[in-house]
């Protein structure tokens, strides 16, 4: 593998990818990058369908290896909500106000939440492989930290462990911690086997 397409249009994604597979000799594209403009629609049922899906069409078009991830947040006292719909939970509201206000009345003890992160890699022949990162924590009781674009809920989510939100925390440390992270770990790991074993 010389090339790996990364399924996405967000390009502090393909930054961070390059950063994780920086030094096992693989060039990391965006979508646009790759030629492909087009989104792809998320209506799967887990978020390892909708990575696979995402993966695949990136693959099928240009013919070469791909990725793609999904992730979401899911908070137990509101049965696994948001989840897979985390960026379109709150129709038109801001989704952190939105979310406090669904937690409104559960107390501190019971506002246990995870972060879950899929990341699919697709070969050009169709093997694929999932690779998946979560991290525990609970929803705080306001929001606090500084907002990083298109990631609202780290206002509210308090890894086990700390006492501050993602948000309260440097990128570099997040980034240590991150459901994400964990995945594209797990992600860079196997390609460095595969390069190596010339799999």
């Amino acid at each position: 593998m010389k090339r790996l397409i990364f399924a996405t249009h967000n390009t502090g994604k393909v930054k961070e990818m390059r950063s994780i597979l920086s030094g096992l000799g693989v060039e990391v594209l965006s979508a646009e990058e790759a030629g492909i403009f087009e989104d792809v629609i998320e209506d799967g049922k887990t978020f390892e369908e909708n990575a696979l899906k995402k993966a695949k069409f990136i693959a099928d078009k240009t013919g070469e290896w791909a990725v793609a991830d999904d992730s979401g947040l899911c908070i137990e006292a509101l049965d696994g909500a948001p989840g897979i719909h985390s960026a379109r939970w709150a129709g038109g509201f801001d989704l952190v106000e939105y979310t406090l206000a669904k937690m409104k009345d559960i107390l501190d003890i019971k506002r246990s939440a995870y972060f879950k992160s899929v990341a699919a890699l697709y070969a050009s022949d169709g093997r694929h492989w999932f690779f998946r990162g979560v991290i525990r924590g609970r929803i705080s009781l306001e929001a606090s930290g500084v907002n990083r674009p298109k990631l609202p809920y780290d206002l509210i989510f308090i890894p086990d462990g700390y006492d501050r939100t993602f948000a309260g925390m440097s990128d570099i440390e997040k980034n240590s911690l991150s459901h994400r992270g964990l995945a594209f770990s797990q992600l860079k790991n196997f390609i460095a086997d595969m390069i190596k074993n010339e799999f």
